[in-house]
């Protein structure tokens, strides 16, 4: 009786499968013309980091580091800095004077996106990364922050001048 039951199961999931694999055949190739056209991500899709702005043009990262201490590859580097009323790069206290990702290390996994209470750090569309050079993998704040939104006015980037001694 069990082998009954075991050959007769076999062949439904034999028969299934082959329905999948007649229908499949029957249905319109889809093909994507990669190098003329530009590919169609999914919302979801996780490729490299972009550091947004807010309506202003100020940058969200507030230098916080939650990104870097939930990050399991450890590949975020940031050196924070104090804003001043002379030089104002965010709206919180403090800015990342510098923001490293090494995409060496990175693994996609998106826990820098999920940690950041600022929403400064987002997955963005862009997948053209490769590099025979690993030392351009190392991406700096220029490299991901996003354009200034138009009507926007950049930050001031006036630094204050050095006391004299």
């Amino acid at each position: 009786m069990i082998k009954k039951i075991t050959a007769l199961s076999t062949v439904t999931a034999i028969a299934k499968g082959m329905g999948v694999t007649f229908r499949e055949m029957m249905s319109p190739t889809v093909t994507e013309y990669y190098p003329e056209e530009p590919p169609k991500f999914e919302e979801r899709y996780r490729g490299a980091h972009v550091l947004q702005r807010d309506e202003n043009g100020m940058e969200k990262c507030v230098a916080c580091f939650l990104c870097a201490a939930n990050c399991p590859s450890n590949c975020i580097y940031i050196e924070a800095a104090e804003n001043t009323s002379k030089l104002r790069i965010s709206g919180g206290e403090r800015y990342a004077k510098v923001y490293n990702i090494d995409y060496n290390r990175c693994i996609f996994c998106g826990f820098c996106v999920e940690a950041c209470p600022t929403d400064a750090i987002t997955h963005g569309h862009g997948f053209e990364i490769a590099s025979y050079n690993t030392s351009t993998l190392i991406k700096r704040k220029e490299d991901m922050l996003a354009p200034i939104p138009a009507g926007a006015k950049a930050p001031s980037m006036e630094p204050e001048p050095a006391a004299a001694h």
